[in-house]
C-alpha cells in the first residue's frame, strides 16, 4: 500500500472516531435531550440554592386544578449573612408564610451557612389559598428575596397521597377545612292562649241569664203551668 493510501485510511478512521465521540457526548447532555428533573431546583448567585421545589395539592386532586396548595422546598444559604425570602408567587397567587407553630410570618429567614425546609410537620410553611395548576405537570413559581434576587423555577405539581397513601408527599398537602354541622332547628313553642292543632277546646261556660238549649235557666218561668189545687 502506498503512503498516500495509508495516510488517507488513517485520516478516515480518525474522522469516524471523532464523529462517534461527538455524537455520544451530544446524546448524553440534558440540554440536548431536554430532560427535566423530577423535582425542580434553582440557583441564585453563588450562595443560594433551592432544591426539590414542589407544589402539593389536596388529597384526590387531579387534572386542571384551582384551590389550596402548599410549597415544598429546601433553601440553602452558603453566604456569611442571612437571606430573607419575601414572596413566592404562582401566576397571580401569592403564598402566605407561617412558622413551625402556625403563626403568620411576613418572610422566611435562611441563616448564614444553613438551610430551611418549607413544608411538612415541624417546619415553616408557604401556602396558597388558591392557585391554578395542572396536577402532574409543572407550574412557574417565582421566589423573591429581600436583596432583590429573584428566580423562576418550574415546580412539579403533585397531590397529597392521603392518610392511606404511600406517595412521597403524604401529609404535605393543605389540610381540608372542616365544614361546621348545621345547628338543629328549635321547635316553636305555642304562645299562651293559642290552641294546639288537634287539642279539644274546653267548653265555654254560659253567662248568667243565658238559656242553654234544652235546660231551664234559674229564675225563669217554665212554659208548662202546674194545675191549681182544689
Amino acid at each position: 500500500m502506498s503512503r498516500s493510501l495509508r495516510r488517507g485510511s488513517i485520516a478516515a478512521i480518525a474522522a469516524i472516531a471523532i464523529a462517534s465521540l461527538s455524537s455520544c457526548a451530544a446524546s448524553t447532555t440534558p440540554d440536548t435531550l431536554q430532560i427535566k428533573p423530577d423535582n425542580a431546583a434553582a440557583t441564585l448567585g453563588t450562595n443560594l440554592r433551592l432544591n426539590n421545589i414542589v407544589l402539593v395539592t389536596g388529597v384526590g386532586t387531579s387534572g386542571d386544578y384551582t384551590g389550596p396548595a402548599n410549597v415544598v422546598v429546601n433553601i440553602s444559604n452558603t453566604a456569611g449573612t442571612p437571606a430573607e425570602l419575601q414572596s413566592i408567587t404562582v401566576g397571580s397567587a401569592t403564598a402566605t408564610f407561617a412558622d413551625a407553630a402556625g403563626a403568620p410570618q411576613s418572610s422566611i429567614v435562611v441563616p448564614p451557612g444553613g438551610s430551611v425546609v418549607l413544608g411538612g410537620q415541624g417546619n415553616p410553611s408557604a401556602s396558597f389559598s388558591s392557585a391554578s395548576v395542572h396536577i402532574g405537570g409543572f407550574a412557574t413559581a417565582t421566589f423573591a428575596f429581600k436583596d432583590g434576587q429573584k428566580v423562576d423555577a418550574q415546580a412539579g405539581v403533585s397531590p397529597d397521597s392521603g392518610e392511606n397513601g404511600r406517595g412521597l408527599y403524604k401529609g404535605f398537602g393543605p389540610t381540608p377545612t372542616p365544614t361546621p354541622a348545621a345547628a338543629p332547628t328549635k321547635a316553636a313553642t305555642p304562645s299562651a292562649g293559642a290552641t294546639a292543632t288537634g287539642t279539644p277546646t274546653a267548653p265555654a261556660t254560659p253567662s248568667a241569664g243565658a238559656t242553654t238549649a234544652g235546660a231551664p235557666v234559674a229564675g225563669a218561668t217554665a212554659t208548662a203551668t202546674a194545675p191549681a189545687a182544689h
